[in-house]
C-alpha cells in the first residue's frame, strides 16, 4: 500500500511563526492517527513566504514557475492537505489567498482538507467559518468538521487551559482528517456494496405503490 500524500500549506510570515508551529503539530498528530490506520505518510510542507515573489509573477503572467509549479502540483497531487494561516483584519492572509488563486479551480476536487489559522486573540477564531471554510467549499474540497484556531494565549506553557483545549482541538481535527484520508479496512467498500444490492429499480418502486 503506497504511502498517503498528506501536504502542509502554511503562511505564516516570520520566521519561526505560530502559524508554522501549527500546521508542525497538525500534520504529527495526523501523520499519528493514520498510523492507527495502519497508513504511512508522505509529508510535504509548502511554506507560502518563499514563494512570494513567484505567486506575484503568476498573477502577472498566468505562469507558475520554479519552485511555485511543483508547490501547485505537490497540493494538485496530495491526497489531503492541512491549509493554516495568520488572520489579518479578519480574514486569511493575502499571500494565503493568493496562492489558493494560483490553483486550477478543480484542483481541490473532493480533496480533504484542515483548515486552521493562528492570531493574536481568540477574537479572530470566527474567520475560520465565515472565510477559510467558504474559501474551500468553492473549491469544492472536502473540508473536516474541526477547523483549528490558536491564539497568543493558546501557545502558554505547561498545562494551562489554552494550551490544553489547544492540544485537544489538534487532536480532533487530525482525527477527522484521518478517517477521510484511510477509512477503516471494508468499511466503504461494502457500504458501496450495500447499496448497490438495495438499489431497486424506479419502474419497481412505482408498480409497488399501485392499489392492489
Amino acid at each position: 500500500m503506497n504511502p498517503l500524500r498528506l501536504v502542509v500549506v502554511t503562511a505564516g510570515l516570520s520566521q519561526p511563526s505560530s502559524t508554522r508551529l501549527l500546521a508542525d503539530r497538525l500534520a504529527e498528530a495526523t501523520r499519528h492517527e493514520l498510523a492507527g490506520h495502519g497508513r504511512e505518510v508522505e509529508l510535504h510542507v509548502v511554506e507560502l513566504r518563499d514563494l512570494a515573489v513567484d505567486i506575484a509573477h503568476n498573477l502577472l503572467t498566468g505562469f507558475p514557475a520554479g519552485k511555485l509549479r511543483e508547490a501547485v502540483d505537490l497540493v494538485t497531487d496530495a491526497d489531503g492537505l492541512i491549509a493554516v494561516t495568520p488572520i489579518f483584519s479578519a480574514s486569511y492572509s493575502g499571500l494565503f489567498k493568493s496562492f489558493f488563486d494560483v490553483l486550477d479551480q478543480q484542483a481541490l476536487n473532493g480533496k480533504p482538507v484542515l483548515a486552521a489559522a493562528t492570531g493574536g486573540t481568540a477574537r479572530h477564531s470566527l474567520a475560520l467559518e465565515h472565510a477559510l471554510r467558504p474559501l474551500f467549499a468553492y473549491l469544492h474540497a472536502v473540508v473536516v468538521p474541526t477547523a483549528v484556531f490558536a491564539a497568543s494565549e493558546d501557545w502558554g506553557s505547561g498545562a494551562t487551559v489554552g494550551s490544553e483545549e489547544l492540544a485537544h482541538r489538534i487532536d480532533r481535527a487530525a482525527a477527522e482528517l484521518a478517517t477521510l484520508l484511510a477509512p477503516r479496512p471494508g468499511t466503504e467498500p461494502s457500504g458501496q456494496q450495500d447499496a448497490e444490492a438495495e438499489l431497486i429499480p424506479f419502474a419497481q418502486q412505482l408498480a409497488a405503490l399501485q392499489p392492489r
